[in-house]
């Protein structure tokens, strides 16, 4: 079916901005990081934003496609937006999990660098790499990490 001449097209799926709690894992994707979309512009979303004082390119503010919305915590301030299908497909990409294999190499190179470590383990816990992997790659302690699957 074609959409009538003049007519914007119509929005076909729908997402749900949240602001990531703090001492939160990653979920979702940053708003900036999908690029522009056309939500982002509207009243709804800037109300929204000046409302809880957040800036669209906070790594706080995220974005998840409706279907994985079950993953936002619960306290989580949250609004769904509409999503033109082009949109929706550069979420649902930016969303999905890092390969085993990439997860592996930020592990390794974390020994570099502290920032976020919880955040990086709860990551690949998420893509599927093994606690005590997780271990022998960034040095962590095994039982810190324990603590984080629980």
């Amino acid at each position: 079916m074609s959409e009538p001449e003049g007519e914007p097209p119509a929005m076909a799926d729908d997402a749900y901005l949240f602001l990531l709690p703090d001492r939160h894992p990653r979920l979702g994707a940053a708003l900036a990081a999908v690029g522009p979309l056309d939500c982002a512009e509207s009243p709804a979303v800037h109300g929204w934003l000046q409302a809880h004082d957040a800036s669209a390119s906070s790594e706080l503010v995220r974005i998840l496609p409706a279907d994985a919305q079950a993953f936002i915590p619960e306290d989580a301030e949250r609004l769904p937006v509409p999503l033109s299908e082009e949109e929706a497909l550069r979420v649902q990409q930016e969303c999905a999990p890092q390969s085993v294999t990439d997860m592996e190499g930020e592990l390794l190179e974390f020994r570099d660098t502290t920032r976020d470590w919880e955040a990086l383990v709860h990551r690949a816990l998420a893509a599927g790499v093994p606690a005590p992997r997780i271990a022998r790659l960034t040095g962590l302690d095994p039982q810190a990490i324990g603590r984080l699957t629980v």
